[in-house]
C-alpha cells in the first residue's frame, strides 16, 4: 500500500490590517484615477497653481535645484531603485538561498513597472511645459513612475527586514532614509517641473498598493520567509 499523501500546510488566513490597507489604498487610487482621467477642473486647477509656484521657486534657487536633479536623476532615479532590490536579491541568494524571495522580489518589481507604465499610456496625461526648463522627462505623466518605484522597492526592503529581523537600530534607519527616499523623490519630480503634483500622488498611492499586495502574496506563498531550497 501505498501511504497517504502529506497535506500541504494551510496557507495563513489573510491579514485584517493588510486588507483594510489594500482597500483604502485601492480606493483612493481610482479616486485620483478617475479624477485626471476625466481632467476635473478642481484638479487642474490645483496642480497648475502648486506647479507654477514651486517653478517659480526652482528658478530663483539654482543651487537647490541643481541638487535636486543629482538625486531624482541618480540617487533615487527608477534604475538605480532597481539595481538596489537587484543587489538584495543577489545578497540573498549567496547568504540563504532564498529563492522564493528572490523571485518574489523580481516579479513584484515587474509587475509594478507594468502597470505603471500601462496607465501611462492609458491616461496619456501631458507633463508640464515650461518656458524655462530645470529638467527634461519623456513619457506620459501619470502616474509618476520615479514616485511609484521608489515606493515598490523600499517597502519591498522594509518589509524583508521585518521578516528577517533586524536590530532596532538598523530598523529606525531603514526607516528614516525610506521615508526621505519615497518622500524626496517625489518633492523633486514636482519641484523640476516634470509631474504635476497629482501625478507623484498618484505614483505614490499605487505603489503602496502594489507592496500590500506583494506582502501578502509573501505572506501566504512563502510563510517560511522565502527559505525553501
Amino acid at each position: 500500500m501505498h501511504p497517504p499523501p502529506l497535506a500541504s500546510p494551510p496557507r495563513p488566513p489573510a491579514h485584517p490590517v493588510v486588507t483594510r490597507a489594500a482597500l483604502a489604498l485601492g480606493v483612493s487610487f481610482a479616486v485620483l484615477l478617475t479624477l485626471v482621467w476625466a481632467e476635473w477642473p478642481p484638479v487642474l486647477d490645483a496642480d497648475g497653481e502648486v506647479s507654477r509656484t514651486t517653478h517659480r521657486w526652482a528658478v530663483d534657487s539654482p543651487a537647490l535645484s541643481q541638487a535636486a536633479r543629482i538625486l531624482t536623476d541618480w540617487v533615487w532615479d527608477p534604475l538605480t531603485m532597481r539595481l538596489l532590490l537587484g543587489a538584495v536579491a543577489v545578497g540573498l541568494v549567496i547568504r540563504r538561498q532564498a529563492w522564493g524571495t528572490v523571485v518574489w522580489l523580481g516579479v513584484t518589481s515587474t509587475v509594478g513597472t507594468l502597470v505603471q507604465q500601462g496607465l501611462k499610456s492609458a491616461v496619456g496625461r501631458e507633463r508640464p511645459v515650461w518656458p524655462d526648463p530645470l529638467d527634461s522627462a519623456h513619457y506620459a505623466a501619470f502616474p509618476s513612475g520615479h514616485a511609484l518605484t521608489a515606493t515598490v522597492a523600499f517597502g519591498l526592503l522594509l518589509w524583508l527586514l521585518h521578516v528577517h529581523g533586524c536590530s532596532r537600530v538598523v530598523w529606525r534607519t531603514a526607516v528614516t532614509v525610506s521615508v526621505v527616499s519615497v518622500t524626496g523623490v517625489g518633492l523633486t519630480r514636482i519641484w523640476l517641473g516634470v509631474h504635476w503634483p497629482t501625478d507623484v500622488l498618484g505614483g505614490w498611492l499605487l505603489g503602496a498598493l502594489v507592496v500590500v499586495a506583494a506582502i501578502e502574496a509573501h505572506r501566504r506563498l512563502l510563510p517560511d520567509g522565502g527559505l525553501r531550497r
